[in-house]
């Protein structure tokens, strides 16, 4: 699903909400995920997961198409934990 599928579905279930102001509601939601991930803050959502940043350290890496060695620097990297709600539904319990 993308974001146009999710507020077109937000939208037909909330027939009293013009599509705009979803729109505009999911924009804020995601937006406020972000700035709080670019915090460094973790963001639970209960019964779905959360999301978290983590950092990788500086490695050496290696080029597929050449194979010489090549400096990776250090990186964080978003990182997402489902929780057990979203976990049992995909698994069918």
């Amino acid at each position: 699903m993308i974001r146009s599928e999710l507020v077109q579905a937000i939208a037909d279930e909330n027939p009293h909400l013009y599509q705009r102001d979803v729109e505009r509601i999911v924009n804020t939601v995601f937006d406020e995920i972000t700035e709080a991930m670019a915090r460094g803050d973790r963001v639970e959502l209960r019964g779905f997961g959360a999301f978290s940043v983590k950092k990788r350290e500086a490695r050496t890496g290696r080029n597929p198409r050449t194979g010489e060695s090549v400096e990776v620097a250090a990186k964080y990297v978003p990182f997402f934990k489902t929780g057990k709600l979203l976990r049992d539904r995909l698994n069918g319990k």
